[in-house]
């Protein structure tokens, strides 16, 4: 994999995508999802909280004005989204609320930063996993908390056809891993899972964004495909897509 290649590609996609915002907006909202998230984290008083792929500061943004007395930052690769994203928070009067690009790879922060790493539906795209999860657990403190929120294939989809589905947009995806994958890539840095529960998301995208989507759906056991939901309205494609939402502790290795 050549994974300049692969950030260039997530980078150029994203900005797009951020820049004509309804319709990612339809892919990625979801109020209840949201809030099932902001009960779920034991934030406290105090605490500094990364937000890892922020995007459009979709969790930043709530944690923030949740909680004014914890520092929230939103690291990402998408420096014209997180300009926005600062200028909102000035605008808001969000005082603990920054934002900080990055290459991708290594993160620009020391050693047991942060009480907190938060990610949703962002580290599918990450091109060196094991690595950026090694970067989670160095800036994590020790007991720090990492939560990750993102999609995840079905149980009958060994051939993985929701990686390829997805990859048909060519904004870098690159995998949805299951809840033993994560224990285990998260558990090679030290750390431990030990909360979760799951939801789902119906995803939309344009057909004329998935290049060789008919010649895909030949490809696949129809049954697979079939436990997608998949449903084509006019010029969208709508999947359904379990979630898992997966909390991990920091410990010594």
């Amino acid at each position: 994999m050549d994974i300049e290649k692969s950030i260039s590609a997530t980078k150029k996609g994203f900005e797009e995508s951020f820049a004509s915002g309804d319709f990612y907006n339809k892919q990625t909202q979801d109020e209840q999802h949201l809030n099932a998230i902001l009960d779920f984290l034991p934030i406290k008083p105090g605490m500094k909280i990364l937000d890892l792929g922020t995007g459009s500061g979709y969790l930043a943004f709530p944690i923030a004005r949740k909680y004014p007395d914890v520092s929230v930052i939103g690291l990402d690769i998408v420096e014209k989204t997180l300009e926005n994203n600062q200028i909102r928070a000035e605008e808001e009067n969000i005082k603990k609320l920054t934002f900080t690009a990055y290459s991708g790879i290594d993160f620009p922060f020391p050693d047991n930063e942060f009480d907190m790493v938060v990610s949703r539906y962002a580290l599918h795209h990450f091109p060196k996993i094991q690595t950026s999860i090694a970067e989670v657990s160095r800036v994590l403190k020790e007991d720090g908390l990492f939560f990750i929120s993102d999609p995840t294939p079905n149980d009958t989809d060994y051939d993985r056809f929701v990686d390829a589905y997805m990859q048909l947009k060519k904004d870098g995806h690159i995998k949805f891993y299951t809840v033993d994958e994560w224990k285990n890539i998260c558990g090679q840095s030290g750390l431990r899972l030990i909360d979760s529960f799951s939801s789902s998301i119906r995803f939309p995208k344009k057909k004329d964004t998935a290049y060789g989507f008919d010649e895909l759906l030949e490809k696949y056991d129809k049954d697979v495909i079939a436990g997608y939901d998949l449903e084509i309205i006019e010029n969208e494609i709508y999947v359904t897509e379990k979630v898992n939402n997966l909390l991990f502790k920091r410990s010594e290795m």
